[in-house]
Protein backbone atom coordinates (compact mmCIF):
# COMPACT_ATOMS: atom_id res chain seq x y z
CA UNK A 1 0.00 0.00 0.00
CA UNK A 2 3.20 2.36 0.68
CA UNK A 3 4.17 1.69 -2.83
CA UNK A 4 0.36 2.75 -4.42
CA UNK A 5 0.57 6.40 -2.18
CA UNK A 6 4.09 7.26 -3.36
CA UNK A 7 3.62 6.58 -6.81
CA UNK A 8 0.14 8.18 -6.74
CA UNK A 9 2.28 11.45 -5.57
CA UNK A 10 4.59 11.71 -8.38
CA UNK A 11 1.91 11.43 -10.61
CA UNK A 12 0.10 14.37 -9.48
CA UNK A 13 3.20 16.48 -9.03
CA UNK A 14 4.44 15.17 -12.48
CA UNK A 15 5.79 19.06 -13.40
CA UNK A 16 6.79 20.32 -10.60
CA UNK A 17 8.80 17.61 -8.91
CA UNK A 18 11.05 17.12 -11.53
CA UNK A 19 14.69 19.01 -12.28
CA UNK A 20 15.12 20.40 -15.52
CA UNK A 21 17.66 18.61 -17.54
CA UNK A 22 20.89 20.06 -17.98
CA UNK A 23 23.35 17.98 -19.70
CA UNK A 24 24.60 18.59 -23.25
CA UNK A 25 24.71 16.21 -25.81
CA UNK A 26 28.64 16.44 -27.27
CA UNK A 27 28.87 13.83 -29.77
CA UNK A 28 28.00 15.87 -32.73
CA UNK A 29 30.34 18.91 -31.45
CA UNK A 30 33.38 16.35 -31.53
CA UNK A 31 32.72 14.81 -34.38
CA UNK A 32 32.43 18.07 -36.37
CA UNK A 33 35.68 18.97 -34.71
CA UNK A 34 37.25 15.83 -35.77
CA UNK A 35 36.09 16.36 -39.34
CA UNK A 36 37.59 20.09 -38.98
CA UNK A 37 41.02 18.56 -37.63
CA UNK A 38 41.31 16.22 -40.64
CA UNK A 39 40.49 18.60 -43.20
CA UNK A 40 43.13 21.49 -41.72
CA UNK A 41 45.88 18.46 -41.56
CA UNK A 42 44.93 17.99 -45.27
CA UNK A 43 45.08 20.96 -46.22
CA UNK A 44 48.09 22.56 -44.38
CA UNK A 45 50.70 21.18 -46.12
CA UNK A 46 49.10 22.58 -49.61
CA UNK A 47 49.45 26.01 -47.88
CA UNK A 48 53.26 26.25 -46.96
CA UNK A 49 53.85 27.13 -51.04
CA UNK A 50 51.91 29.52 -52.81
CA UNK A 51 54.07 29.68 -55.60
CA UNK A 52 53.98 26.57 -58.49
CA UNK A 53 57.05 25.37 -59.27
CA UNK A 54 58.55 22.27 -60.72
CA UNK A 55 60.93 21.44 -58.57
CA UNK A 56 63.93 18.92 -59.39
CA UNK A 57 64.93 15.47 -58.26
CA UNK A 58 67.39 15.35 -55.67
CA UNK A 59 68.55 12.18 -53.21
CA UNK A 60 69.42 14.95 -50.60
CA UNK A 61 68.17 14.35 -46.96
CA UNK A 62 65.13 16.74 -45.29
CA UNK A 63 66.07 19.60 -43.14
CA UNK A 64 64.30 20.09 -40.11
CA UNK A 65 61.74 22.98 -40.33
CA UNK A 66 62.41 26.17 -38.10
CA UNK A 67 60.25 28.71 -37.13
CA UNK A 68 62.66 31.55 -38.65
CA UNK A 69 62.40 30.52 -42.08
CA UNK A 70 61.91 32.71 -45.18
CA UNK A 71 61.17 31.25 -48.94
CA UNK A 72 62.11 32.56 -51.79
CA UNK A 73 60.75 31.06 -55.32
CA UNK A 74 61.92 31.46 -58.55
CA UNK A 75 58.81 30.17 -61.07
CA UNK A 76 59.62 29.09 -64.77
CA UNK A 77 59.36 32.31 -66.03
CA UNK A 78 62.37 33.82 -63.80
CA UNK A 79 59.66 35.86 -61.48
CA UNK A 80 60.99 35.86 -58.03
CA UNK A 81 58.36 35.96 -54.88
CA UNK A 82 59.14 36.75 -51.66
CA UNK A 83 56.48 33.85 -49.65
CA UNK A 84 53.79 34.65 -51.74
CA UNK A 85 54.51 38.14 -53.13
CA UNK A 86 55.94 38.64 -56.34
CA UNK A 87 59.00 41.02 -56.28
CA UNK A 88 59.40 43.51 -59.37
CA UNK A 89 62.15 42.94 -61.89
CA UNK A 90 64.86 44.89 -59.92
CA UNK A 91 63.40 45.13 -56.70
CA UNK A 92 64.97 42.27 -55.25
CA UNK A 93 68.16 43.83 -53.28
CA UNK A 94 65.40 46.46 -51.64
CA UNK A 95 63.12 43.88 -50.89
CA UNK A 96 65.96 42.13 -49.02
CA UNK A 97 67.11 45.27 -47.65
CA UNK A 98 63.53 46.04 -46.24
CA UNK A 99 63.30 42.36 -44.29
CA UNK A 100 63.22 42.23 -40.97
CA UNK A 101 66.72 40.52 -39.47
CA UNK A 102 67.55 38.86 -36.38
CA UNK A 103 70.74 37.99 -34.89
CA UNK A 104 71.92 35.60 -37.28
CA UNK A 105 69.05 37.10 -39.93
CA UNK A 106 66.51 34.39 -40.88
CA UNK A 107 67.18 30.90 -42.90
CA UNK A 108 66.28 31.17 -46.72
CA UNK A 109 64.55 27.91 -48.58
CA UNK A 110 65.54 28.89 -52.49
CA UNK A 111 62.48 27.32 -54.65
CA UNK A 112 63.49 27.17 -58.14
CA UNK A 113 62.36 26.02 -61.07
CA UNK A 114 63.94 22.71 -63.08
CA UNK A 115 63.24 24.67 -66.29
CA UNK A 116 65.13 28.06 -65.24
CA UNK A 117 68.90 28.58 -66.36
CA UNK A 118 71.28 27.88 -63.67
CA UNK A 119 72.62 31.61 -64.32
CA UNK A 120 69.48 32.85 -62.72
CA UNK A 121 69.53 30.95 -59.83
CA UNK A 122 72.80 32.00 -59.54
CA UNK A 123 71.72 35.82 -59.70
CA UNK A 124 68.93 35.68 -56.91
CA UNK A 125 71.67 33.50 -54.37
CA UNK A 126 74.30 36.54 -55.30
CA UNK A 127 71.78 38.98 -54.09
CA UNK A 128 71.00 36.69 -51.10
CA UNK A 129 74.85 36.78 -50.42
CA UNK A 130 75.37 40.68 -51.15
CA UNK A 131 72.44 40.96 -48.69
CA UNK A 132 74.23 39.20 -45.95
CA UNK A 133 72.01 36.25 -45.94
CA UNK A 134 74.05 32.92 -45.96
CA UNK A 135 71.88 30.52 -44.45
CA UNK A 136 70.25 29.13 -48.40
CA UNK A 137 68.86 25.94 -48.08
CA UNK A 138 67.88 24.60 -51.71
CA UNK A 139 64.28 23.03 -52.07
CA UNK A 140 63.81 19.68 -54.30
CA UNK A 141 61.50 17.21 -54.43
CA UNK A 142 62.70 13.71 -52.77
CA UNK A 143 63.38 11.04 -55.14
CA UNK A 144 65.45 8.10 -55.77
CA UNK A 145 66.99 9.54 -58.99
CA UNK A 146 70.62 7.91 -59.31
CA UNK A 147 73.13 10.30 -60.92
Amino acid sequence: MAMGIASGTRRRGRGRNRAPMAEINVTPLVDVMLVLLIIFMVTAPLMTAGVPIDLPDSRANALDNESDQLTISIDADGFVYIDDQQIEIGGLPQALADLPRGAEGPDITLRADRALDYGRVMAVMGELNRAGLNRISLVTNGSSVEP
